[in-house]
């Protein structure tokens, strides 16, 4: 089963993570934005769905910020559950990501 689903929506690529996002699908991650070939592109992260993340998570969420040269607060991370954003403010992610 694939736990990121990719939507491609005008000028918005949508990353919808369910289950846990882990050191397990780091490949699975980083195929879903490595085509992204419009830098300008809007990228949003959905977390509705996801049970569990950790440090390697944060470490995949910022790599890919790198990869796609975006600048600080350009990619919205959405619909964090009250344990993610216990996670993300630790590692004071409301510095670098939109969150909604």
């Amino acid at each position: 089963m694939s736990n990121i689903t990719v939507v491609l929506e005008g000028n918005e690529l949508k990353l919808f993570i369910v289950g846990r996002f882990d050191y397990s699908v780091i490949d699975e991650f980083r195929e879903s934005y490595m085509g992204v070939v419009d830098k300008s592109m809007d990228i949003s992260l959905d977390f509705s769905q996801t049970e569990h993340i950790d440090s390697s998570a944060l470490g995949m969420v910022l790599n890919m910020k790198n990869h796609l040269e975006k600048e600080d607060q350009t990619i919205i991370i959405k619909n964090c559950k009250p344990n993610l954003m216990k996670l993300f403010s630790l590692a004071h992610f409301e510095r670098k990501f939109k969150f909604v």
